[in-house]
């Protein structure tokens, strides 16, 4: 029997399993870019109506490290001890946006280096008997087509 796969955290990222998306957002009359959607920060144009859009899938790293403890919730601790994980913060350069989130699982520190093309997927975050929970992460593209950015 296939278990439903479902978004541990709704309204994040689109479930499509090909060409998954983070969803963000735009000020309505300005160009800033927001993730999560709803997510003011420091802009000045913070006020602003949000207009939902789909970001980029694609993404340079800007930084990384190495994670020694557990993230928080939905995050779901599933060996113990821990294994640590890397962590990418990745420019999005379409929208001039840096994104943090978590490698996929195999990857390494020593796999990642400043300017690596990563592409957004999706990976089981944990499951129960009748559903896999699906978190986004970034991974690191192999061979030069890295699609249209989008």
């Amino acid at each position: 029997m296939t278990k439903l796969r479902v978004p541990a955290v709704e309204g994040l990222f689109t479930m499509d399993e090909a060409a998954p998306h983070l969803i963000g957002g735009r000020g309505s009359d300005r160009d800033s870019y927001f993730f999560p959607k709803d997510m003011a920060g420091a802009d000045p144009g913070a006020g602003s109506e949000r207009v939902e859009v789909l970001l980029s899938r694609f993404g340079t790293v800007w930084s990384y490290t190495t994670s020694h403890y557990p993230p928080p919730l939905p995050y779901n601790v599933t060996t113990e001890p821990f294994v640590p994980l890397v962590i990418a913060a990745v420019h999005l350069e379409p929208e001039n946006l840096v994104v943090c989130g978590q490698m996929m699982p195999g990857v390494t520190v020593g796999d990642v280096a400043v300017g690596d093309r990563v592409e957004l997927r999706l990976d089981t975050l944990y499951e129960d008997d009748e559903r896999e929970y699906v978190v986004w992460k970034w991974d690191l593209v192999h061979g030069s087509d890295d699609g249209d950015n989008r």
